[in-house]
């Protein structure tokens, strides 16, 4: 019987620069998706690669001094060896430089052309080069590009464009009868009623400003636009061929099972790519998730904010695997994660190197001390041993529930609730206690039996997440690997079994205050210009009605800190927050853009309101209020605490 097929894709990786650790998060969230389809049993083909053309490239080649080929291959080798740092198990690399990849982009856009969907016209507007896009306008937000904030300038050339009219209908029928195929929610609902519903103009899909790109084999002077160059890596990736038949591994994995991207460039996958597989009458892929972004603690990471933090950075501190098991674990579902080095040392410390590794290196040195190594089943069996099988037992099918739904956080989550409740099964049984009596040797054989084999079924299930300390773990228990199958039975452990005699360290505890100082030789923290106090002025303000201290006391203030901020687009007064609050990230909507820029929001501690119930203003969930005060003339300016607190201290 052959295997049920699974095709994952990443969004490729663009080759204007090193990626950064919010990049490395999609290809180590898509590998620990791959590796767990493998393991039920799935015939799993994981693509991910790099997009090598347009004018951002060109330019940046010019720069440096080097022909574009050059600079792409240098950038695409960096992004394949962090990929490969990082232990992600892809399938294929493909790069859009590559000879069949450019050849097919030509057939398809000829097929286009040749069906009526492509036609010549001339493009006047603005256009975007880090996006490679061009807007009218109306759809700039303050002047600038509504989806990166950077300047736009005009433009004006012959193009050819793609009719995205003709199939838009179809597409709004799809979305609305296949609910799975865009997710989050929130994502599906931004791209029908921003885009789709309102109506989709023509787009432009050749450039002729830059040579840097894959001709128009029929009309030269032009280059094939390069997000029609880019998204249809999914499909040349693996075999696909326009003019002839199909090759075979296109025949067995199209279509995609899932395209995960990150949410910026949702737009291109569900709108634009969609409507070329009309085009190409080809299937649609089954889901396009477009996941949130890991943050700096002051924010996206931006080479202009000096905040980048880059995967073998985090490795040389914190190792592969901790580096995995902290992007995969802290990136909510939704809502935008949070990175800093401290909360990696936080983490290292009470997770890794305490619930985790403390548990592996007590279990085998018990052995070890009460047994010379042997672990044996002795049937001594208690109603804790009960309470301890049947919580592991049930753990394995909440796991799969949760990547079923690409809730990978929660997975890895429900998959450490094995290893506490190991934890407290060595307090429950007070191994050390039995070893002082000797009626008592066959209890505690048997206790250190369930630990071990409670250790090897949370062992399996982290393969997916941490697949090189699952190996460590396993060798150092003298276990073999099991299947998903084999997790519904307890007591699989070869009874008689000899675990190591040197059980390693597998994660060591860290001091934050050595790992920071280290982090600041390589990162000297920038100096913030002191501003100047301006002549305080006093500001009497109408009374309002008293209150009792129970209504003061039902408001619930806490100090917020705002990592991301944005424009509202078309509103003349909003701008969107994500404030983290503890360790939650609130998205706060507030009528001060006025008097802050999104930058200068950025990294502020700010007051919030966080009991209000959450409501929408201009069509965007706000879920808090911040904190502001007025002058006389009407200035506003949000209220910061005094000292350096703690996002979360509340407020009394």
């Amino acid at each position: 019987m052959s295997k049920p097929k699974y095709y994952i894709t990443t969004a490729i990786a663009y080759t204007s620069g090193k990626p950064h650790i919010g990049n490395t998060y999609e290809a180590v969230l898509a590998d620990a998706i791959a590796r767990y389809k493998r393991q039920q049993g799935y015939d799993v083909f994981f693509q991910t690669g790099t997009d090598e053309h347009g004018q951002k490239i060109e330019l940046k080649a010019e720069e440096a001094g080097v022909t574009p080929k050059e600079f792409v291959d240098n950038v695409s080798g960096q992004i394949k060896n962090i990929w490969d740092l990082m232990n992600t198990s892809y399938d294929k690399f493909i790069r859009t430089t590559d000879e069949d990849h450019e050849k097919q982009v030509q057939k398809i856009f000829k097929k286009m052309y040749a069906k009526g969907d492509i036609y010549k016209g001339e493009y006047e507007g603005m256009y975007c080069t880090p996006c490679e896009s061009f807007f009218t306008e109306s759809q700039l937000v303050d002047g600038k590009c509504p989806d990166c904030g950077r300047p736009c300038v005009p433009a004006k050339e012959e193009a050819y464009f793609f009719k995205m009219s003709k199939y838009a209908d179809r597409l709004i029928e799809h979305i609305k009868t296949h609910p799975e195929f865009i997710q989050p929610e929130s994502r599906k609902n931004e791209m029908m009623n921003n885009f789709l519903l309102p109506g989709l103009q023509d787009l432009c899909v050749s450039r002729t400003s830059f040579k840097w790109g894959i001709p128009v084999d029929f009309d030269p002077k032009h280059v094939v636009y390069v997000w029609l160059d880019a998204l249809t890596n999914y499909i040349t990736g693996i075999g696909y061929d326009c003019d002839g038949d199909n090759k075979d591994l296109f025949n067995k994995m199209w279509p995609a099972d899932l395209h995960l991207i990150g949410k910026d460039i949702i737009r291109f996958h569900t709108i634009y790519w969609p409507i070329f597989l009309m085009s190409l009458d080809l299937p649609l892929p089954k889901q396009v998730f477009g996941h949130p972004w890991l943050l700096q603690g002051d924010g996206k990471m931006s080479k202009s904010k000096g905040n980048v933090i880059y995967a073998d950075e985090l490795v040389d501190f914190f190792g592969v695997d901790a580096v995995r098991y902290f992007v995969l674990h802290e990136m909510p579902f939704d809502n935008d994660g949070v990175i800093t080095w401290e909360l990696m040392v936080e983490r290292m410390n009470s997770e890794l190197a305490n619930t985790l590794g403390n548990l592996v290196n007590r279990t085998i040195s018990m052995s070890n001390k009460y047994f010379g190594g042997v672990v044996e089943n002795k049937g001594v069996t208690e109603p804790v041993d009960d309470d301890l099988k049947n919580f592991i037992l049930s753990v394995p099918a909440k796991v799969d529930a949760k990547m079923e739904k690409l809730r990978v956080a929660d997975a890895i989550t429900e998959v450490f609730t094995i290893f506490k409740r190991c934890n407290k099964y060595i307090d429950e049984t007070m191994p050390w206690a039995l070893a002082k009596d000797e009626s008592k040797q066959d209890r505690l054989a048997t206790v250190l039996y369930n630990l071990v084999e409670g250790i090897c079924m949370g062992t399996t299930l982290l393969e997916s997440f941490m697949p090189e300390t699952t190996k460590r773990i396993l060798s150092q228990l003298n276990a073999s690997e099991r299947t998903l199958e084999d997790l519904k039975t307890f007591g699989l452990y070869p009874s008689g079994n000899k675990v190591t005699d040197k059980p390693e360290i597998l994660f060591a505890r860290m001091d934050i205050k050595e790992v920071m100082e280290k982090v600041n030789e390589l990162h000297p923290p920038k100096e913030e210009p002191k501003e100047e106090k301006p002549e305080e002025k006093v500001v009497d303000i109408e009374a309002k009605p008293e209150i009792t201290f129970d209504d003061f006391a039902k408001l619930q203030f806490q100090v917020g800190e705002v990592i991301a901020c944005e424009a509202v687009k078309k509103s003349k007064k909003l701008l969107c927050s994500q404030v983290k609050i503890g360790s939650q990230v609130r998205q706060i909507v507030s009528g001060i853009k006025a008097y802050y820029t999104p930058e200068e929001m950025v990294g502020k501690k700010v007051m919030v309101v966080t009991n209000l119930k959450p409501a929408k203003l201009a069509g965007i969930l706000s879920e808090g209020m911040i904190l502001c005060a007025e002058d006389a003339d009407g200035n506003v300016c949000v209220v910061s605490p005094e000292k350096n607190m703690p996002a979360g201290s509340e407020i009394c």
